[in-house]
């Protein structure tokens, strides 16, 4: 074990001006004064917009604080999570603020898990309280007696806007769209309604500590089931202060972010949501990004400055034609993360809009961000950029030494912004975190002379099917629940689109099993993106000497 040896920090030379090699102190306790701090200074200022209707941060100040009081006259205490299955409309930030607010962990909760998904996070962080949309409700009944919720409190997409448009939207989403599946759900509180009951109560304010709990993160790590990242007040403000070091000196007059990635996703979370607050920047919430036409409307409106997305992301963007006409005068930064940029989507990227793509890169278990690029980054490099300031990391090869430039080896990194560790997960938690608090991540790096980091490969099997973790042993474990099915074994291959895709290689156990049979039994009990996008029937499938299939070996022959 050699962590003695130390990286030198060559990338320091090349950071832009002004950026500094460490961040001070945090000026914080937590996140609860950060954001109270910001309502105050930017109070007439638009914080959120989603569907035409806005949000000052006077009342997004107001809102939160009575949706806080309302969990506090729940009765439950300090450090209770609260899950919150939302996607990217103005109640989300309302919530999330109110929980922290009542001193609780936010836990966020994918709203197109199914059953078992949402089960197994729910009893694993042992939420007593969910914020759910009307549209997930039915997978809730399916679980929620299996759960320790307590109190549910139901949304409508529509919920937050004015009479009449509130109830046009929800009425077409559930009777004309057919988006919402019928559900009985007993007991349970709307949104509003507990709003107006915070609105009679007084927020007793919780003093919380920057080791305090902020947010249970899921991600499945490296392995396996879901684990609950612990991020701390100070793992979030500190990264929030490393991105601000990092962009700061580049970003100039009143901000406006285009947030299309999930909130409940920690990349957005952090960037969007938590770090522009610090700009008094606006947040324009676009609910459903799969619909491109409508999210083109949406651009054609605003004036925005910073566009953060996945390659994905970007790539459907650029073959919109309104698209491609739209003005991008006032684009300041195009921050790119979750999974690899491809070189053709970024040149094209810069060639309409004038702006080059800054390619980061972060871990859940990392708050997220742990690299990026410069602000200053004029072409495309197929980097993920050098570590932001007060980040240190190490490429290490197999017995953990530092490994030369150039040379690939895992990536490991030690920082204000790393998770404590996994929650309930003590032995998770020490194959992830070493007794030095380097926290490895499973990714296969070089560090070249000038101190830019590069993503080889990953150690781990997982597939990153657009930014989203895929685990194949999770798919596996769901298609051999088939009688039909002898065998199986999951890999991602390449994919142009959503940078991998899943396939499913099957031995039958009967003759007439079809691809379909297979997709649509996943399609019961997976999200949509973990669901084999390709099967391929063997006779048999290549295994190492103690009869453990070789995914490797499948992997490289789909590359042929």
């Amino acid at each position: 074990m050699n962590h003695h040896q130390e990286q030198e920090k060559i990338w320091l030379a090349q950071y832009p001006d002004r950026v500094p090699p460490e961040i001070d102190r945090l000026p914080y306790d937590n996140l609860n004064d950060f954001f109270e701090e910001k309502c105050q200074q930017f109070t007439d200022g638009t914080a959120f917009i989603n569907m035409g209707q806005s949000l000052t941060y006077n009342e997004l100040e107001k809102q939160s604080r009575h949706f806080a009081a309302y969990l506090q006259f729940l009765g439950l205490e300090p450090g209770a999570r609260v899950a919150l299955m939302c996607v990217n409309v103005l109640q989300y930030p309302i919530a999330m603020f109110g929980i922290l607010r009542a001193g609780m962990v936010v836990v966020n909760v994918n709203p197109r898990y199914k059953p078992q998904e949402l089960q197994h996070q729910l009893c694993d962080c042992q939420a007593e309280v969910i914020v759910i949309c009307d549209f997930s409700a039915h997978v809730l009944q399916a679980v929620l007696d299996k759960t320790n919720v307590r109190h549910v409190i139901t949304t409508k997409i529509g919920d937050a806007l004015p009479f009449p448009k509130s109830l046009l939207i929800n009425f077409y989403l559930k009777y004309i769209a057919k988006k919402v599946p019928s559900y009985t759900l007993h007991q349970t509180v709307c949104f509003k309604q507990a709003l107006a009951k915070g609105a009679n109560l007084s927020l007793q304010k919780v003093k919380l500590s920057q080791e305090d709990l902020a947010f249970l993160q899921y991600t499945g790590g490296t392995t396996g089931v879901a684990k609950g990242a612990m991020l701390s007040h100070g793992n979030l403000l500190a990264n929030i202060m490393q991105i601000i070091a990092w962009v700061g000196p580049n970003m100039d007059g009143e901000q406006f972010v285009v947030t299309a990635l999930p909130l409940y996703h920690v990349f957005a979370l952090t960037i969007n949501c938590l770090t522009f607050l610090n700009y008094g920047a606006t947040n324009l919430l676009i609910t459903n990004p799969t619909d491109i036409p409508a999210f083109v409307s949406e651009l054609e409106k605003y004036p925005f400055t910073v566009l953060v997305g996945i390659n994905t992301l970007f790539n459907v963007l650029l073959h919109n034609h309104r698209f491609q006409k739209l003005d991008f005068s006032t684009l300041q930064l195009s921050f790119c993360g979750g999974m690899p940029t491809q070189e053709d989507v970024a040149n094209r990227w810069q060639k309409i809009t004038g702006k080059a793509i800054v390619e980061g890169y972060g871990l859940t278990e990392a708050s997220p961000v742990i690299s990026a690029n410069p602000l200053t980054t004029t072409a495309f490099n197929g980097s993920i950029g050098m570590p932001l300031p007060s980040t240190e990391i190490q490429i290490r090869d197999k017995e953990n030494n530092l490994v030369g430039l150039d040379t690939p080896g895992q990536l490991f990194v030690r920082g204000p912004q790393v998770m404590s560790g996994y929650w309930r997960m003590p032995d998770e938690t020490a194959h992830a975190l070493d007794e030095n608090g380097w926290l490895s991540s499973g990714d296969v790096a070089t560090l070249d002379a000038q101190g830019y980091l590069r993503i080889v490969d990953r150690i781990k099997d997982m597939i990153l099917v657009s930014g989203f973790n895929v685990y194949p042993t999770e798919v596996e474990e769901v298609i051999m629940l088939m009688p039909e099915v002898e065998e199986v074994a999951v890999v991602g291959i390449t994919h142009k689109e959503t940078g991998e895709a899943v396939k499913a290689y099957v031995i039958k156990e009967v003759d007439d099993l079809s691809e379909n049979e297979i997709k649509d039994f996943c399609r019961e009990r997976l999200t949509g993106y973990k669901i084999p996008k390709y099967i391929e029937f063997r006779d048999f499938l290549p295994k190492s000497v103690v009869g453990k299939i070789l995914r490797r070996e499948l992997r490289d022959e789909s590359k042929i």
